[in-house]
C-alpha cells in the first residue's frame, strides 16, 4: 500500500500577487490579459470566485461579473522563482516527486522514514514550510494512490489538508460524484447522468464491457476510479541535487553548547536522508542559520575526500564510497555554523545542515577534463 501526497497551490498566481501586495488580500483580484485585447483570466483569488470569475474566462466577461475586479499583469519570472522554492521543499522530503504543473505535484512518500513514517505529519510539515518560506498556501491530499490524493487535496480548499486512509476508501468513493473523477468533463458528466449515473456507487453497477462500449478507453478508467483504484506510478524526472535537514526551534539558541547539541540531533537525520545516495559524488557541504530577526545566511564549502589535496579538482569529486558515512560528522559542519554566526548574533531560531550532490553528467564531464591532463 503506497502513501501518496498531492500538493496544489491555492490560486497560485493570485496568491503571489497578494503576498507581494497585502492590500489586495481581501479584494477580488485576477491575473490575466487586458479586456480590450481579448485577454483571458489565468487565475483569480477566492473573493473573485464568489462573483463567478473563473480561470480561462474572457477578461471582459470577468469584469462584467465583478466590476471591482483588480486585474494584475502576469509576472512569470516571479511565479517560476516561487514555484522553484516550493519544489525545493518537496525534494527535501523525498526525491520521488512528479511535477504536474507550475503549482502542482505528486509525492510518493511510501519509503520516507521521517516523521515516523506518518504521511499526515509529512503533509503538515509541507504546508507549514511552504507558507513560511514563500508566503503561499498549499492544499494537500494524502491517500494510497494518485487519484484519491488529488481528490483529497481539492476537498477542503483553500489551505486544506485531507487524508483518505485505506479503510476509508470504499465509503468515501461510493459517495463521490462522478464529476470529481479526473478526466470527466461536463460533456462526459452529462452523458453519465443520462445513463442514471451520478455517483461512483452508481458507476460501480456497470461492467467494464458496458463502460468501454459507451466511453471507449475512458471506460476502463471509470471502472477503476469508481472503486478507488489507480495503478499509476509517481513519475520522477529530476535528479536530486542536495540532501538536507533543518529545524526551527521553539526557543532560540543563544548558547554555544546548545549548537553542539542541535548538530548532534540533526546529523542522524541527515545521514538517514543521505542513505541511498552514497554512490553520488559530493560537491559541497553547507550550513544554514536563521537569526531571531528572521535574516538568514548559508555557509558552503567544497568537499574534499581524505587524502586528497585541497587544491585539486579530483579531490572535490572523488567518491566517498570508500568511506561510507564515516566522513559525515558534526566536525564537518561545526566551522560552517561558526562562520555563519559571525554574520549575525548568537540568537538562532533555525539551524540546518546539508550536502550538495553532483549530477552524474557533471561528474562525467569533470572526469573527462581530468583525463586531458593525465
Amino acid at each position: 500500500m503506497r502513501k501518496i501526497i498531492h500538493a496544489d497551490c491555492d490560486c497560485f498566481f493570485a496568491a503571489v500577487e497578494m503576498r507581494d501586495n497585502p492590500s489586495l488580500t481581501d479584494r477580488p483580484i485576477a491575473v490575466g490579459g487586458d479586456a480590450d485585447k481579448r485577454g483571458v483570466i489565468a487565475t483569480c483569488n477566492y473573493p473573485a470566485r464568489l462573483y463567478g470569475v473563473r480561470s480561462a474566462m474572457p477578461t471582459a466577461q470577468a469584469l462584467k461579473l465583478c466590476p471591482d475586479l483588480v486585474l494584475c499583469k502576469g509576472r512569470m519570472d516571479e511565479y517560476r522563482a516561487t514555484a522553484d522554492r516550493i519544489r525545493e521543499v518537496f525534494y527535501e522530503l523525498t526525491d520521488r516527486v512528479e511535477v504536474v504543473s507550475i503549482d502542482e505535484a505528486y509525492l510518493d512518500v511510501t519509503d520516507v522514514a521521517d516523521f515516523q513514517g506518518s504521511a499526515t505529519r509529512m503533509a503538515q510539515w509541507l504546508k507549514a514550510e511552504v507558507i513560511r518560506r514563500t508566503g503561499v498556501t498549499i492544499s494537500v491530499g494524502v491517500a494510497p494512490n494518485k487519484f484519491l490524493a488529488k481528490v483529497a487535496s481539492d476537498w477542503q480548499k483553500p489551505d486544506g489538508l485531507f487524508v483518505i486512509t485505506p479503510g476509508q476508501i470504499a465509503p468515501f468513493v461510493s459517495a463521490l460524484p462522478v464529476g470529481r473523477i479526473h478526466g470527466v468533463g461536463k460533456v462526459t458528466e452529462e452523458k453519465l447522468k443520462l445513463l442514471g449515473i451520478e455517483t461512483c456507487a452508481d458507476l460501480q453497477k456497470k461492467t467494464v464491457k458496458e463502460l468501454t462500449e459507451s466511453f471507449g478507453k475512458l471506460g476502463l478508467t471509470l471502472y477503476q476510479r469508481a472503486r478507488g483504484e489507480d495503478y499509476r506510478d509517481v513519475v520522477t524526472e529530476r535528479v536530486r541535487k542536495s540532501v538536507s535537514v533543518e529545524r526551527t526551534y521553539a526557543e532560540n539558541i543563544k548558547v554555544q553548547s546548545e549548537i553542539e547539541i542541535a548538530l548532534e540531533h540533526l546529523l542522524p537525520v541527515l545521514i538517514r536522508r543521505y542513505q541511498g545516495y552514497e554512490d553520488r559524488k559530493v560537491r559541497s557541504v553547507f550550513a544554514k542559520v536563521r537569526f531571531a530577526d528572521f535574516s538568514s545566511t548559508t555557509v558552503e564549502t567544497a568537499f574534499f575526500s581524505k587524502g586528497s589535496a585541497d587544491s585539486t579538482i579530483e579531490g572535490s569529486v572523488r567518491s566517498v564510497a570508500d568511506e561510507p558515512l564515516q566522513w559525515l560528522s558534526v566536525s564537518l559542519f561545526r566551522p560552517l555554523v561558526a562562520e555563519a554566526i559571525q554574520r549575525g548574533v548568537l540568537n538562532i531560531r533555525l539551524l540546518g545542515i546539508g550536502i550538495r550532490l553532483r549530477e552524474p553528467t557533471e561528474v562525467a564531464e569533470v572526469a573527462e577534463q581530468l583525463n586531458l591532463f593525465s
